[in-house]
């Protein structure tokens, strides 16, 4: 663990993306968009939550945005799952609800499995989720969705998604991986 001013507390380990924040608002137009993309989980523990309460996760997103975000993209493990347990919103919905900001919500959209286990079991894809999906962009719980690994497999997920063709949108395999050499 770091115990310079970049460690230890939330703060000190936010200081390094907050100056680069703020290194590229000073350098752009102010209407240049900047995005920061932040995640609630690591790699190591999906439990993690960096933020204990809203009020942390507000005091976390109100130095980006004092600093000049324009956008927040949320990753979260599977997108469906709060962030609070008295709350349905999801990372993304929070963000948007506490900064006022658009959001972002990633994480594991159309799969029904993560990352480290759908490399680790294979397919998992589900397509069952779409429509909560849609319901909560509807809802305005968050701006936008990204897609990663279903975009691998779906190339032109967007378009089936739009046109209705869930069913014709192909399972995500670990495979695939090699192919992107």
């Amino acid at each position: 663990m770091r115990d310079d001013d970049y460690g230890g507390s939330l703060a000190n380990r936010s200081r390094f993306a907050l100056d680069i924040v703020k290194a590229i608002r000073a350098r752009t137009a102010p209407d240049f968009p900047i995005l920061l993309r932040f995640s609630q989980w690591k790699l190591q523990d999906y439990d993690a939550r960096p933020w204990a309460t809203p009020q942390e996760l507000e005091a976390f997103l109100g130095d980006f945005v004092d600093a000049g975000v324009d956008i927040f993209d949320c990753s979260q493990r599977r997108f469906w799952e709060p962030m609070y347990e008295d709350s349905t919103l999801n990372l993304a919905g929070w963000t948007r609800k506490l900064s006022g900001l658009p959001s972002i919500s990633v994480g594991s959209v159309t799969l029904s499995g993560d990352f480290m286990s759908t490399l680790a079991h294979g397919n998992r894809d589900d397509n069952s989720g779409l429509g909560d999906l849609i319901d909560r962009l509807e809802q305005d719980e968050f701006d936008l969705i990204a897609v990663g690994r279903a975009l691998i497999a779906n190339p032109d997920w967007a378009k089936k998604v739009r046109e209705g063709r869930m069913a014709d949108l192909l399972p995500f395999r670990r495979e695939m991986l090699s192919s992107l050499d």
